[in-house]
């Protein structure tokens, strides 16, 4: 009996994954992103105060959100098409393509462990990841008309 539960338990989890849908996962991962580097902008800006343990809650929610960004899970072959801004260069170029999130990842988990103790220093780091974001965007989104 513990088998067959343990059995229909791998099924159902593999059912799951087969329905997952990989461009919606990667645009809410991307939204998700957008909003909490929104937040520390705002920081940044002076539209926010300055407070050291939201800065770094914030940053902690950018880094869990930049580990959970599986290259080869979202952009499979085939979601390349339908409503998405990936650009073709993405498949073209996949090592480039996670080379490019994996500078992503290591600059957050920096900003993480070097936690910013004042608005210089956070603008220094939100630079940073700025640059990132924008290295992907340009090269492997396709921008909307």
């Amino acid at each position: 009996m513990r088998k067959l539960v343990i059995a229909i338990s791998m099924l159902a989890l593999a059912a799951s994954a087969a329905f997952a849908d990989p461009i919606l996962d990667r645009q809410a991962l991307m939204k998700e992103r957008g909003k909490i580097v929104g937040g520390l902008s705002k920081v940044v800006k002076g539209e926010e105060p300055f407070d050291a343990a939201a800065v770094l809650t914030q940053l902690q929610a950018l880094q869990a959100n930049a580990e959970k960004f599986d290259v080869e899970a979202l952009f499979p072959k085939g979601t390349d098409t339908g409503d998405t801004t990936a650009a073709p260069k993405i498949w073209e170029d996949m090592a480039g393509f996670k080379a490019t999130e994996d500078k992503y990842l290591a600059d957050v988990k920096a900003a993480v462990a070097a936690a910013p103790a004042d608005v210089d220093a956070l603008k220094t780091q939100i630079g940073t990841i700025g640059s990132d974001c924008g290295t992907c965007h340009q090269g492997y989104r396709v921008k909307k008309g």
